[in-house]
């Protein structure tokens, strides 16, 4: 059976799915041009408000194949880093793409699978699901910026743990840290991510991508120039249709219908 990332809509979400049922959903470097390839699709289209990202089955995403990456030592050392490159652009896709981003984690999320779902701006994940970054457990080191995503969430001896003893963290933890927006009941994940997507998408798109943006570069910039961005964004989206819509809507005391 060939691994596929599959892409269908539910409404004005569209859902991505790792399909590879015989490897645990492990990902590849085709699954990563599709991921690169659908958000590049959906970035301008209006008729998609949110992304959901999830496995097919029981179990998000095992990481790497582990039979690639054995094959991979028996050629240069660039056709491994080309292929890091692949899934490197897609997490870089998911984090500047303008709209809500949505894991829906059933059962497993490890490795790669894990630094997936972090790149995410939301995830939902299963009560029972676990969290694993395994690398250590193969004498290998993050990708997928696992451990940049850990960095930025957790103290440093949170974060040590997690990377250098590669053992499993509950969903229940990870949400008491911060980490999972949502617990949802065994096999309710993409449901509750969906549930969750069609909110995002009731509100102003324009919102939400200032949002995004204004959350990425935070960490990066001063107070000085966050306000200034701040200023900025808040003026365009002030002076934009649905501005007008939205502050209309709320004084009415009516439900918005944004463009």
């Amino acid at each position: 059976m060939t691994a596929e990332l599959r892409s269908t809509f539910e409404g004005s979400t569209m859902v991505l799915t790792i399909h590879n049922p015989e490897h645990r959903n492990a990902l590849g470097p085709e699954m990563y041009a599709a991921g690169v390839e659908a958000l590049a699709a959906a970035e301008s289209g209006s008729d998609v408000r949110a992304v959901v990202i999830t496995g097919e089955g029981s179990t998000f995403c095992a990481g790497g194949n582990l039979q690639r990456l054995l094959t991979n030592r028996q050629k240069p050392p660039e056709v491994q880093a080309q292929s890091i490159e692949g899934l490197h652009n897609w997490i870089e896709a998911i984090r500047t793409f303008p709209k809500p981003v949505v894991a829906a984690v059933e059962g497993a999320a490890a490795g790669a699978g894990f630094s997936l779902a972090l790149a995410c701006d939301l995830v939902v994940a299963a009560r029972n699901a676990v969290f694993v970054m395994a690398y250590s457990s193969v004498a290998l080191s993050p990708d997928g910026g696992g451990g940049w995503s850990l960095a930025q969430a957790l103290p440093r001896q949170l974060a040590s743990e997690l990377l250098m003893l590669g053992e499993r963290i509950g969903a229940e933890r990870l949400q008491a840290l911060g980490l999972v927006n949502r617990l949802a009941e065994s096999g309710e994940a993409l449901a509750d991510a969906l549930a969750l997507a069609d909110k995002l998408g009731q509100r102003a798109p324009n919102a939400l991508a200032s949002a995004k943006e204004l959350l990425g570069e935070a960490r990066s910039h001063s107070l000085s120039q966050h306000l200034a961005m701040e200023r900025d964004h808040f003026v365009r989206n002030l002076h934009h249709a649905n501005g007008g819509i939205g502050i209309q809507a709320f004084l009415n005391k009516q439900v918005p219908r944004y463009e």
